[in-house]
């Protein structure tokens, strides 16, 4: 397996490109060869032209690029598998749990679907990891979203017409995306708290200059995969209730909890946000997995009665999509460079790899990952 077919996006939101043409290059030097849809990496700034000089082939339409691939790259799942071959290693983030019925046609179909967001979250497989690097974009990019629609600024400002006091800012979630946004939010000069139900991030928070809330909600931890333990519904009620007090007097909300592979908590309700002071701002970034705001909307904007503008901030990474697809083809480089067989020029698939074992949900018209095999 070493012919790589790097696909054009369809999804209509879609703004990166799974590879850039300084990866394709040093695969190319690896030994893989490469063939790119034409337009592929265009919204981006990446003309067809620099994957040619990279040592890319460009091939015009999807059907010409299935016939030469051993292994296809993209974003997303594609619209069809209709046109790629059995045995072809299918490379993209599938959304996997909800997305069962399309488990079971890549298995009929013998295709081999490695999904990236079920990416182990080890040290070995950091470098691989697109939840971490899109995650720390999408976290950066809510406090510029936030910032650019509070109608106020965020450091404090000492004018001969009176001082200006900071913006206060409350993450909830101290993740990758939610270290992001306390450090981004520190720099623009916010008055900055953030709370996890993991106790062992407190230090981080500390370290990037904000403050830890603190809310005893008894035992808590984390899964093996990093995130954070689902809350009981007792938990749940106690966090709201603090959480309301610091919400009450903060400009910008922004909301990072998920819990993988399931409904995002809801940590804002009505009534809490109902409190909060007009004009504030919250961001949503669990929009898409059911929201942490009561009221939020994937689509548009929703402004309070209060005037608090709640705002879905579902995949805000492809909002900078330049450096959100130079990071996403980092993760995929180093993927492909981690299971290159050289002496054999291959790609070594061996699903009992640790890494593999994670993400690659079917092989040999099986479903073989263990989340998936009750399918």
């Amino acid at each position: 397996m070493n012919k790589i077919f790097l696909c054009k996006e369809t999804a209509k939101d879609e703004t990166r490109t799974a590879l850039v043409p300084a990866d394709v290059k040093k695969l190319i030097g690896m030994g893989y060869e490469i063939a790119v849809q034409s337009g592929a990496g265009q919204i981006i700034g990446h003309l067809d032209d620099e994957y040619s000089a990279a040592g890319a082939k460009i091939v015009a339409s999807l059907e010409e690029g299935y016939r030469l691939a051993d292994i296809i790259v993209r974003v997303n799942k594609p619209d069809s598998i209709g046109g790629i071959r059995e045995n072809t290693l299918h490379i993209s983030s599938f959304d996997v749990f909800n997305q069962k019925e399309a488990i079971r046609e890549y298995a009929d179909a013998g295709i081999k679907m490695l999904s990236l967001e079920m990416m182990p979250r080890t040290t070995l497989a950091q470098k691989m990891d697109i939840q971490s690097s899109q995650a720390s974009l999408a976290g950066y990019y809510a406090v510029i979203l936030a910032a650019s629609k509070l109608p106020k600024i965020f450091p404090m400002m000492m004018t001969p017409s009176g001082t200006i006091s900071p913006a206060r800012v409350f993450v909830i979630g101290v993740g990758v995306a939610g270290l992001q946004a306390i450090a981004t939010a520190k720099r623009l000069g916010a008055r900055v708290e953030a709370f996890d139900t993991r106790p062992v991030v407190e230090e981080q928070v500390k370290s990037l200059g904000a403050k830890f809330v603190k809310i005893d909600l008894g035992e808590m931890g984390e899964t093996e995969q990093g995130y954070a333990k689902e809350l009981t519904p007792e938990q749940i009620a106690l966090q709201r209730k603090a959480q309301a007090k610091v919400c009450a007097h903060s400009d910008i909300v922004i909301t990072t909890a998920k819990v993988f592979g399931r409904k995002a908590p809801v940590l804002l309700t009505r009534e809490m946000t109902a409190q909060m002071k007009p004009g504030s701002i919250i961001i949503d970034m669990a929009v898409k997995t059911g929201g942490n705001v009561e009221g939020s909307d994937p689509e548009k904007d929703v402004v309070l009665d209060n005037g608090v503008r709640i705002i879905g901030g579902d995949s805000l990474e492809r909002f900078i999509p330049k450096d959100a697809s130079g990071m996403f083809s980092g993760n995929i480089f180093a993927l492909l460079e981690h299971f290159w067989d050289g002496e054999n020029k291959t790609f070594k698939l061996d699903a009992d790899d640790e890494i593999l074992s994670g993400c690659l949900i079917t092989s040999d018209k099986k479903i073989i990952h263990k989340q998936f095999l009750n399918l």
